[in-house]
């Protein structure tokens, strides 16, 4: 008899323990939200190769790997997805500058040249989506480091 009661109080606190642990330890377990970064999202582009040129010749390669935040709820509601023109303007902002001359290494301003991709990209969007353009990598291979 001593052993049924022991088995049925084991039973009924394992019961009590589970009840206890699912209803009040709920928020023990969720995940943290962080309410400023609500409603952006990041996207991570592909590595971009832009030649670079002078005197008629390629003189190497400017890889870059950008990434940008983007109102999420406005993304969703694009028919195409601003990656593509993030990628476009980067290219086009790059490859035409003439101020870029890797013989004679100065100061760039890149917050200007992210300020204007990010404009660019909203200009030809229609709508504010792009919020901010960043740079995760930015290098400058020569052509005769190119392997082929």
């Amino acid at each position: 008899m001593r052993v049924l009661f022991s088995g049925l109080w084991i039973c009924a606190v394992t019961i009590a323990s589970c009840y206890a642990a699912v209803t009040f330890g709920g928020g023990f377990f969720s995940k943290s939200t962080e309410p400023y970064l609500e409603g952006l999202q990041y996207q991570k582009l592909a590595p971009i190769n832009i030649p670079m040129v002078a005197e008629g010749k390629v003189q190497g390669y400017v890889i870059a790997v950008l990434v940008f935040t983007a109102d999420a709820k406005l993304m969703h509601t694009l028919p195409v997805a601003p990656n593509a023109f993030v990628v476009d303007e980067a290219f086009r902002q790059i490859y035409g500058d003439t101020t870029i001359d890797f013989r004679k290494l100065a100061r760039y301003d890149i917050n200007g040249r992210l300020a204007q991709i990010r404009a660019k990209v909203n200009e030809r969007l229609g709508s504010d989506v792009v919020k901010d353009v960043l740079v995760d990598e930015l290098n400058f291979v020569a052509k005769r480091e190119v392997r082929s």
